[in-house]
């Protein structure tokens, strides 16, 4: 883990992530960014640094039937369309996308895991839609997952908001993140905000569907990773729960098992 006791180190961080960023899209030779945002801390930052590149960015709200509307997205994008003339900002609603999904499969909509299966509907109908512009505009998809998330326990969608071309954030915990959306003077209200993936009509938190919190999680991956051994009751519990999600989407952390079949029975 970091440590963020000085200005110049955490300037050194986001100095590497934009340099990575612009050498990367180089080598692709793509046109510009495009990333979805939430209002969440995790997007704002990584779409600040998108912007910092210089590059056509485009940074998508995508709300699906919102009982109440998020006004830190638009808030957010006018923030950075102040700072950066080549941020562009588009609302695109995919409600009537998911209903109508929903009504085509509505023979078989009988199941118990079906409130999870909807909220990767959405996430997956979003990557669609970013896919859909990026390759109009040979854009590259940029992901917003962050360390914990994305190779602790998993907690992203597969083929939905896990399908992506890059991950500018994903080698910082959540409270990493957090250091630099302060030094990046991102909105107050975002920085305060509760994490939420905004696939759930009871709009529940990250941490409420993980059932425990990111500095917890953070403890235990970094504990896993440095295989220490000693710890209290209380640590243990952490640590077990910790384990139980990894083990539990581990599927969505490895690449994609291939039968490989030897070539002592390919030749003969």
């Amino acid at each position: 883990m970091y440590s963020y006791q000085s200005n110049d180190k955490i300037e050194k961080i986001i100095r590497y992530i934009v340099s990575w960023l612009k050498k990367y899209i180089r080598r692709s030779q793509s046109n510009g960014f495009i990333i979805g945002i939430s209002g969440g801390i995790d997007s704002s930052v990584t779409s600040f640094l998108v912007a910092m590149t210089k590059y056509p960015t485009i940074i998508l709200e995508m709300p699906i039937i919102e009982k109440k509307k998020n006004f830190l997205p638009i808030k957010h994008a006018n923030f950075l369309k102040k700072k950066f003339s080549n941020v562009h900002y588009f609302e695109n609603d995919l409600s009537i996308l998911f209903k109508t999904f929903c009504n085509t499969t509505n023979d078989i909509q009988k199941k118990s895991n079906l409130p999870l299966a909807l909220a990767n509907v959405k996430s997956r109908i979003r990557m669609l839609t970013l896919y859909y512009y990026a390759n109009i505009k040979n854009y590259l998809v940029v992901g917003t997952g962050n360390k914990v998330e994305d190779f602790g326990v998993g907690f992203f969608t597969k083929y939905g908001d896990g399908a992506v071309d890059l991950h500018p954030i994903a080698d910082l915990t959540k409270s990493e993140v957090r250091i630099l959306a302060k030094k990046l003077n991102i909105i107050d209200e975002i920085q305060k905000a509760k994490p939420t993936d905004g696939l759930w009509e009871d709009q529940r938190s990250d941490e409420e569907q993980l059932g425990i919190t990111y500095e917890e999680l953070e403890w235990a991956m970094n504990f896993v990773e440095k295989k220490k051994y000693a710890f209290s009751e209380i640590e243990y519990k952490i640590l077990n729960k910790y384990k139980k999600l990894h083990k539990k989407n581990r599927h969505k952390m490895i690449p994609i098992p291939i039968c490989k079949i030897p070539d002592s029975i390919k030749k003969n």
